[in-house]
């Protein structure tokens, strides 16, 4: 398992509790991860793929899994496959569906895929004009990589241009700019072995700071599954008219997508309508996601990356509702404050169903937990009910103590009240 995050640390307790897998190692993970699987360094980073080879080949593993979405598109999981392992991550040119804005809405329109309307510029006279053409609310994206933070939706055109300034200011600086798309948003993780697709449960996550969705975009700060408001037919839809043909579309041009297609989409009052792709597992809904999988996970990871999918069973799934909540270090999204104690963690996983997945975590020289990174942990509970699950959630969360944390506190709230409407 390459990489040091909570989703990573949600895919090696899954993999862990799968009879069938006898060992994981994880590269680099983190001290969360390090109390239930082998940690090793990987003095190269998630970028070297030469190193992952080496570390791999070391310990004879049957499958490499790349859990962040910078290594699969700088081309990581190319230089595992070159050297004959198993490996669960699309290739990088299979990886530009998230790595590159622009190039994921040529996909789209070629595979007759439903999104939205979108205008890609190089020039803020372009974005200017995008902007009216389009009108507000503005969406304005980094045509690149930009860990969950490149976008902005806004009614504010000056903010809409100021974001748009940044983002062309970098090197081969591209923008798109969309129409803005009504309804709720749904995230679905595809797995895909290059030809067939396997959807898994959706789930809704929370990107803004703030509750309300106030504030700037973040990593998101926490997520749900099951989702009870969304049409039943909705999870069929998005793999016969989004998934399947992207898929289809990919293989046409010589670049087989094999690994996670992540799906994000609004449910519009005109169907849904695709807002972004990623290719890898969504953090924090994979927390949510896989804390209901009952199918085991390395068998099924396994025969997406060894082209076996077709023939698999049916998933099984349990019918508990599952709420991740992160925590946050101080002024994150901003450049958070590190090294502040983390305690309460044995506390918080008394609460019934309750356990704490880490994320930006470290060990001080003393061996003190301390915070590591912007998004510090996410908490996770299950229960009979979203009102349950979200009790107990909350109550885990506020055994937690890092100092200047924040959180938000109304995850999963309109779906509890069942304020959430399509059409």
């Amino acid at each position: 398992m390459i990489g040091s995050g909570a989703r990573e640390h949600a895919i090696v307790r899954a993999l862990g509790s799968d009879s069938e897998v006898d060992a994981v190692i994880v590269a680099p993970g983190n001290p969360g991860m390090d109390a239930i699987a082998l940690c090793e360094a990987l003095p190269g980073g998630v970028l070297d793929g030469d190193g992952i080879v080496e570390l791999a080949t070391r310990h004879a593993v049957d499958l490499v899994v790349i859990g962040p979405e910078a290594p699969l598109v700088a081309g990581v999981a190319d230089v595992v496959r070159a050297a004959g392992l198993p490996v669960f991550g699309p290739s990088a040119a299979a990886a530009q569906l998230e790595g590159s804005k622009s190039f994921a809405k040529d996909v789209m329109a070629a595979a007759d895929v439903p999104t939205a309307m979108a205008r890609v510029c190089h020039t803020l006279d372009e974005v200017g004009a995008a902007l009216d053409a389009l009108g507000a609310p503005h969406v304005v994206k980094d045509d690149g990589l930009a860990a969950g933070k490149g976008v902005v939706v806004t009614d504010d055109r000056d903010e809409a241009l100021a974001h748009a300034r940044a983002c062309l200011a970098k090197e081969g600086g591209v923008v798109v700019v969309e129409e803005f798309l009504d309804g709720p948003e749904v995230s679905l993780f595809c797995l895909c072995d290059g030809s067939t697709v396997i959807p898994l449960a959706p789930a809704q996550d929370f990107k803004r700071v703030g509750d309300g969705d106030q504030g700037p975009n973040t990593g998101g700060m926490g997520a749900y599954s099951p989702l009870d408001w969304a049409p039943a037919s909705l999870v069929d839809e998005l793999v016969t008219r989004v998934a399947e043909p992207t898929v289809e579309e990919m293989a046409r041009r010589g670049t087989p997508f094999s690994g996670v297609l992540y799906v994000g989409a609004a449910v519009t009052s005109r169907g849904p309508r695709v807002i972004e792709f990623n290719a890898r597992f969504g953090d924090p809904e994979t927390q949510v996601v896989l804390a209901r999988l009952r199918t085991p996970l390395g068998g099924l990871l396994r025969a997406a990356a060894t082209g076996e999918l077709d023939g698999f069973g049916t998933l099984a799934w349990s019918d508990q509702h599952a709420v991740t909540v992160v925590v946050a270090s101080h002024n994150y999204p901003g450049t958070p404050r590190t090294g502040d104690p983390v305690t309460g963690i044995e506390e918080a996983t008394d609460v019934p169903t309750a356990y704490v997945l880490h994320a930006g975590t470290g060990r001080a020289d003393d061996g003190t937990l301390v915070s590591a990174g912007g998004r510090v942990l996410s908490v996770v509970a299950l229960g009979d009910s979203l009102s349950q699950a979200r009790e107990r959630v909350y109550d885990a969360v506020g055994q937690i103590e890092l100092e200047g944390s924040h959180h938000r506190t109304d995850i999963a709230l309109a779906a509890e009240r069942e304020e959430l409407h399509v059409g």
